[in-house]
């Protein structure tokens, strides 16, 4: 392996996108220097002025009030991503040992207007979605209806099923996995054009992480 190719694993390695695992903790990182420096900026120009005007009577100190609301916003996004725990190693790891050939996605705040849950895992397979929430509060009858009807809504037939225990959803992956070309058989796919290079399996995982913190 060469030089050059190793540099661009070890690249492509830090980053951490939605629905990789470790996903959270990355995230946390990223929208805390946002907001320090979104922050940083209007204030530093607000008690620059101050100091050299020797007031804050100042046209500056309304464009730091306007400045400080993107640093807001990213303030609430900061403390919603704060509230999200990052899925167990242990965890991981052994959900992985069944993911297969599977389209996955980890570590998911999945919200909607009225619930909201953490899904720790989720595989996609034909017209099947299915994932697993350790979220005790979690109401998975809710939940499956709203991101099937999302998933449906944006053209894909598929069947949502959330699983709070462990055991059957390893065993649905399995099931999955063995049964792959058959659930994907016979299937209608015309290629995004916003995205020609992601599969069918791909884009319902693409949907299904819209919903996503």
């Amino acid at each position: 392996m060469t030089q050059n190719t190793k540099g661009r694993q070890n690249t492509s390695e830090k980053k951490v996108k939605k629905g990789d695992f470790g996903y959270f903790q990355s995230e946390k990182k990223r929208k805390l220097i946002i907001t320090a420096i979104l922050f940083a900026v209007p204030l530093f120009i607000f008690f620059t002025s101050w100091i050299y005007f020797k007031t804050r009577m100042t046209i500056w100190t309304v464009v730091t009030v306007v400045g400080c609301l993107p640093a807001c916003k990213s303030l609430v996004g900061l403390i919603m991503i704060l509230k999200c725990r990052p899925m167990d190693r242990k965890l991981y790891e052994q959900i992985r040992e069944h993911q297969g050939e599977l389209d996955m996605a980890y570590e998911m705040y999945m919200t909607f207007y009225e619930k909201s849950a953490y899904i720790d895992a989720l595989a996609v397979c034909g017209n099947t979605v299915a994932a697993y929430s350790s979220d005790p509060k979690i109401h998975a009858s809710y939940m499956e209806e709203n991101c099937q009807k999302v998933v449906r809504k944006n053209g894909y037939k598929a069947t949502v099923k959330i699983f709070t225990d462990l055991r059957p959803f390893l065993e649905r992956l399995d099931s999955m996995n063995a049964h792959k070309d058959t659930l994907e058989e016979g299937i209608k796919f015309t290629p995004d054009e916003k995205y020609p290079e992601l599969s069918r399996n791909e884009l319902i995982r693409q949907t299904i992480l819209a919903l996503c913190l």
